[in-house]
């Protein structure tokens, strides 16, 4: 029986004077209306247990942790520098848990915050402390407290972007603009075969161009030199392996996720054993192309992440889990997960007296590279969009664009002389080349506002009012998620690629047509 009141305190997502409608009575049309999307219990269970949860949770992010940290023993100089950072990982910390604590997901904004509390505050706070960095600092001090006081400001433009966001309602579109074609984007079905056609096609060429199979469970170091030997790179470009790699990898991946989707929505899908099979085909084809042994931990992680939350979207735990795993897996395991970077040979050992020395001695460069590029950019100049450009343009190979830029993290290594130029460049960095402190707090806004909106787009896809199985961007905002990583690593010139790639394929199997109701089922 429906109870009906009038009270202008009703519950989440009525408006004052409405009538309120049971919604543990009536779950279907509630969620096909726009209310709530869970039985009231789940919310009340989540409410109390998040108490339970949210003080040590913030304590241990937010103190614990940099006051661990703060004890060590070190060379560190508690200067402007060392008290930025720790306002810094403060910050992050409880913005992080704000992101844990939530009760709705914010997927893009989660990691965004999970990579700035690891990599822009955890690590350069111990590095501050202990007086050691993954990478010489060339420049002088004074330059590491304008790096982490502009990232404090990036964070800051980024929060205020969100907040932009979270201030404009979404548009509902009406079912005579579905009708029409304005609906949400849906994959295809006959596109999405073809999809999988190009996956089996560019890995196999992918594969045979490199040897065979037995070469992706080597070492990286072995598929990098076996790119090298097969004739794709020439001199001063890395188009042409570029190319080849990003559509052996990212193809077959999308692939996976469309059909991991599909099995995980569509209870049709998962009676239907062609859809099975090819899913089992897909899997055995990543293993190879996308396996942690020959790839970058970096773009594994983007496959996990983007795996894990395509097959269980509505899962708030998993969500929850991931974020709160992810900062002592970064701290513990990351450092430790290039044991095939390189042959037997050429393997370094594991060599670690505290849990804090990998954080100075490997991997987070990101803060240090900022000072770095500050020092660089104060005896050239800014570019004024000219690397931001390179970026966008990837694809142009140099022997057509002679002056193309080159990566913001190898142009910074070489001006410092290093003889090992795969350095980072984190976001902030690449708007500080071009556009300076405005630029920089420009560009954070937007990527802040851009990433609210498509959590909250996302929010809705996933829901049973969304598009269903076909929902091209259930896919595309967990990709992004996990690629953040790379993205906010740097530089842009080497992530532009199988970003873009993605977004090709994405753009060729959607249509913007609504799916009928019945394959939903």
């Amino acid at each position: 029986m429906t109870s009906v009141h009038t009270s202008a305190h009703g519950p989440a997502g009525e408006k004052a004077g409405e009538p309120a409608v049971d919604t543990a009575a009536r779950p279907e049309r509630s969620r096909a209306r726009g209310g709530p999307f869970e039985p009231p219990e789940r919310p009340i269970a989540w409410a109390m247990l998040s108490r339970a949860v949210s003080v040590p949770l913030i304590l241990g992010l937010v103190c614990f942790l940099p006051a661990v940290i703060a004890a060590q023993p070190g060379s560190g100089v508690r200067d402007t520098a060392y008290w930025l950072q720790l306002v810094l990982t403060c910050y992050a910390g409880a913005r992080l848990a704000t992101m844990i604590l939530s009760t709705r997901r914010r997927l893009l904004q989660g990691v965004f915050w999970m990579f700035v509390y690891i990599a822009m505050g955890v690590a350069p706070f111990a590095q501050v402390v202990i007086g050691q960095t993954p990478t010489p600092m060339v420049g002088p001090r004074q330059d590491l407290i304008t790096a982490i006081a502009m990232v404090l400001l990036g964070c800051a433009a980024y929060d205020l972007g969100a907040l932009l966001a979270s201030r404009r309602p979404l548009r509902r579109r009406t079912p005579s603009a579905r009708s029409a074609g304005g609906g949400p984007a849906v994959a295809h079905p006959v596109r999405l075969r073809l999809l999988v056609v190009l996956a089996f096609a560019a890995s196999a060429f992918y594969v045979l161009k490199l040897g065979g199979p037995a070469v992706f469970f080597s070492s990286r170091q072995e598929i990098t030199e076996t790119v090298a030997a097969s004739g794709v790179v020439t001199e001063g470009s890395n188009v042409g392996s570029a190319f080849i790699k990003g559509f052996g990898q990212v193809p077959a991946l999308l692939a996976l996720l469309l059909y991991t989707r599909r099995l995980a929505t569509s209870y049709r899908a998962r009676r239907t054993p062609s859809t099975v099979l090819v899913w089992v085909a897909l899997g055995a084809l990543n293993l190879v192309v996308n396996n942690p042994i020959s790839n970058a931990r970096y773009w594994f992680l983007t496959v996990l992440m983007a795996f894990v939350f395509t097959a269980m979207p509505s899962s708030a735990a998993v969500y929850r889990t991931v974020l709160a795993t992810g900062v002592v897996g970064a701290l513990v395991v990351f450092p430790y997960a290039d044991k095939f970077r390189y042959d037997d040979e050429g393997q370094r050992p594991a060599q670690s007296a505290s849990v804090f020395e990998p954080l100075v001695t490997k991997d987070y460069d990101q803060m240090v590279m900022f000072a770095n590029t500050i020092s660089w950019v104060d005896t050239r100049g800014h570019t004024y969009g000219r690397q931001l450009t390179g970026s966008a343009l990837f694809f142009v190979p140099r022997a057509v664009w002679s002056g193309k830029p080159e990566d913001t993290g190898v142009r910074v290594g070489q001006w410092m002389g290093l003889r090992m130029t795969n350095l980072s460049a984190p976001l902030w960095t690449e708007f500080w080349v071009d556009f300076g402190a405005t630029g920089m707090a420009g560009g954070m806004a937007l990527i802040g506002y851009a990433a609210a909106r498509t959590d909250r787009r996302y929010a809705r896809a996933v829901t049973r009012a969304g598009p269903g199985p076909g929902s091209v961007l259930a896919i595309a905002a967990p990709l992004i998620a996990g690629y953040t990583f790379i993205l906010l690593r740097g530089p842009l010139l080497q992530a532009a690629g199988k970003l873009a790639i993605a977004a090709l394929c994405l753009l060729l199997i959607s249509t913007f047509r609504e799916q009928r109701a019945g394959r939903r089922r």
